[in-house]
């Protein structure tokens, strides 16, 4: 797996966000995707890379009901992962609207959204292409914690990182960054974004979700975070280092 002519043989592991965070704070893997609140944990060892991240404006996590338009705050609100950005989200309007701790519960990001849909949770956060379902399913909305982020802080939302491993030392590392780059303009020049590769991964059937969940998460700033995406970035690490 990787591009053709690529310096590396990539061996590639799938899995959750909250369990690739987990990874890379038990320092298992040395080029990994995770979320971006994660970085003040490892940053002795880690590099935050360039690219190969998820920040933008309009696509951030969701605080979802199973049966109402109000938050039920005697109720835990369930997320996806202890080390999400989404959980910090959840976690900053939280405190701005209450002022308190919120109750929380935890559970991979499918199974919060199977939970509201089965009315097992009262309420959650939901992330990923599920921003795009949950109106048709039946769920209601109580925030868009994403754009409460945007509201507060005039930065776009930071939700993913990559990083690399310090010791594999700066000529790697910039080639690793090359080799990411490079596969994303590829892929976003392709005239069909769904390929067979993505259609097995996908959590979800409908095309037209896939294609709007990429178009959404794969943009500028996954090739170049920029100046604002490092902005967004120290936001959140600032609030992060609060916790």
């Amino acid at each position: 797996m990787g591009l053709k002519d690529s310096p590396f043989e990539w061996d590639v592991h799938f899995a959750d966000v909250q369990t690739l965070n987990e990874w890379i704070m038990a320092g298992k893997l040395d080029v990994a995707k995770v979320s971006a609140q994660v970085y003040p944990k490892i940053e002795k060892e880690y590099r935050c890379l360039g690219c190969g991240g998820a920040i933008g404006y309009g696509c951030g996590p969701l605080l979802l009901s199973s049966s109402s338009d109000s938050f039920d705050d005697q109720s835990p609100t369930v997320l996806p992962g202890a080390n999400t950005t989404a959980a910090l989200l959840f976690k900053f309007w939280y405190q701005k609207k209450f002022g308190t701790k919120p109750g929380l519960q935890f559970a991979l990001f499918n199974e919060v959204y199977e939970g509201l849909l089965s009315k097992k949770f009262v309420q959650g956060v939901t992330i990923h292409e599920h921003r795009f379902t949950w109106k048709r399913d039946g769920l209601h909305m109580l925030q868009d914690l994403g754009a409460f982020w945007e509201q507060e802080t005039g930065t776009p939302i930071p939700l993913g990182i990559s990083v690399a491993r310090r010791t594999l030392g700066d000529e790697t590392i910039s080639k690793v960054e090359t080799e990411i780059r490079n596969s994303l303009r590829i892929a976003r020049s392709r005239p069909n974004l769904i390929t067979p590769f993505i259609d097995e991964k996908a959590q979800i059937e409908d095309k037209k979700v896939m294609e709007a969940h990429i178009n959404m998460f794969v943009n500028d700033f996954s090739e170049n975070v920029g100046e604002r995406g490092k902005a967004a970035l120290e936001n959140l690490w600032r609030l992060s280092h609060c916790e």
